[in-house]
C-alpha cells in the first residue's frame, strides 16, 4: 500500500490557528464505520450520543514546556524540542538545523545552562545538558510545543488550551488532542449518563508525528513510546469487552496503548512501550469506538482510523469535512467513528 493513498486536498485555511473560544463548541462528525454513513453535529452533544455502560479511555498526559531557544557557537539560533529523558542530564530531542548538530557541538541555553550533542541519530539527537533541567526551569524558560501547522508563536492561553481539562503528569511533547475537547461539564455528562470514564497514560513522542518517508507504507517503523495503564482501567475494558459494552477510546495515543497491551485474552495493566503501526488490515482487539480529531494527510494517524473505518470511508468522510468547512488538526473539529 502506498504512502500517497492517503493523501488529499487542505485548503490551507481549514488548519485551525485558534482553540474555538470554549471547549466543546467545536463541531463533530459521526461516522459509521459499517456503512460510511456521516452526520453533523456538536462535541457538547457527546453525551447523547454514548450508551450508558459504555468504557471511554483517556490519556491523561501532561505537555511540559518542550520547546527551548538555544545558541550555536557561531551566533546560530537552533530550537530545541526535549522529546525524552534518557538518564541523567541525557535527553533524546530534536532540533532545527538537525544535520549540523553532529556529536561535540555545543548549545548555549538561557540561565548558563549548556547542552553537548552526545550522539547522532536517524531522527532525533541525544543532549547532555551541563545541569540537570526541571520543572522550573521550563516554565521559566521553556515554551508549549505547538505543532508546526500552527504558524504563530504560543500564547498565554495557549498554557491552558494545549492541554487536557484532566492532564496530570507531564511528559508530552505534543497534546493528546482529542481530549482538548473535554470540559468538566461534558465529563460529568458522560458519567451521570452511566458511561466510565478510565485513564491510562502515553506521553506523545516521536513515534506519534514522525512523516511516513517511505513510498510503501509497510516499510515506515514508528519509535517506541512508554505508556501505563492502570489496574483499573484494564478491568474496565476486559469487563466491557466480556459483556458486549462497548469500549470508546479517545485519541489515537488511548487506541495504541489499548492495542498494544492485549495479551490474547484481554488488555494487561503496568508499564510497558509501544511502537506499534495500524493501517488497514489491521485487525482491533480493544476498542468498538474512537473519539479523535482530523489527521494531517500521509500520516501514521490517518493511516490508523483508516484502519479502523476503511480507507475510503475516512477520505469520503474528510472530503466532506472539507465542504462542510470544518476545522483541521491539533485545535480543530472532531469526529466519533463506531
Amino acid at each position: 500500500m502506498k504512502t500517497q493513498d492517503f493523501s488529499f486536498k487542505l485548503p490551507e485555511e481549514l488548519v485551525a490557528q485558534e482553540p474555538p473560544a470554549e471547549r466543546g463548541l467545536s463541531r463533530l462528525m459521526t461516522l459509521d464505520r459499517r456503512s460510511g454513513a456521516y452526520a453533523h453535529r456538536m462535541v457538547r452533544e457527546l453525551p447523547e450520543l454514548v450508551e450508558p455502560g459504555a468504557v471511554m479511555v483517556f490519556n491523561d498526559s501532561r505537555v511540559r514546556r518542550a520547546r527551548l531557544f538555544a545558541q550555536s557557537a557561531g551566533g546560530g539560533k537552533v530550537e530545541v524540542l526535549l522529546l525524552r529523558r534518557l538518564g541523567d542530564r541525557l535527553w533524546a530531542v530534536m532540533t532545527t538545523r538537525m544535520a549540523k548538530q553532529t556529536p561535540g557541538k555545543v548549545l548555549s541555553l538561557p540561565e548558563g545552562l549548556s547542552a553537548e550533542v552526545v550522539e547522532a541519530r536517524p531522527d532525533e539527537r541525544v543532549l547532555r545538558f551541563s545541569f540537570e533541567i526541571d520543572d522550573g526551569y521550563l516554565e521559566r524558560n521553556g515554551h508549549l510545543p505547538l505543532p508546526p501547522y500552527i504558524r504563530r508563536e504560543d500564547k498565554p492561553a495557549d498554557a491552558e488550551r494545549y492541554q487536557t481539562v484532566y492532564a496530570r503528569e507531564a511528559g508530552s511533547a505534543a497534546a493528546p488532542t482529542a481530549g482538548l475537547h473535554f470540559t468538566p461539564a461534558i465529563l460529568e455528562a458522560l458519567a451521570a449518563k452511566g458511561v466510565e470514564l478510565r485513564f491510562l497514560t502515553l506521553h506523545v513522542g516521536l513515534g506519534t508525528f514522525m512523516p511516513v518517508r517511505a513510498e510503501n507504507i509497510e516499510e515506515h517503523r514508528m519509535h517506541e513510546e512508554d505508556f501505563t495503564i492502570p489496574e483499573e482501567t484494564a478491568r474496565a475494558v476486559n469487563a466491557a469487552r466480556a459483556e458486549g459494552r462497548p469500549v470508546i477510546a479517545v485519541g489515537t495515543t488511548s487506541v495504541r496503548s489499548l492495542e498494544s497491551a492485549w495479551d490474547g485474552k484481554g488488555v494487561k495493566a503496568g508499564l510497558s512501550s509501544t511502537s506499534i503501526f495500524m493501517y488497514p488490515g489491521y485487525e482491533f482487539k480493544t476498542v468498538d469506538g474512537l473519539f479523535t480529531n482530523f489527521h494531517t494527510p500521509e500520516s501514521t494517524l490517518l493511516m490508523l482510523v483508516s484502519a479502523f473505518a476503511g480507507r475510503d470511508r475516512i477520505l469520503a468522510a474528510y472530503e466532506a469535512a472539507v465542504r462542510e468547512r470544518y476545522r483541521f488538526f491539533s485545535y480543530g473539529d472532531a469526529m466519533l467513528i463506531r
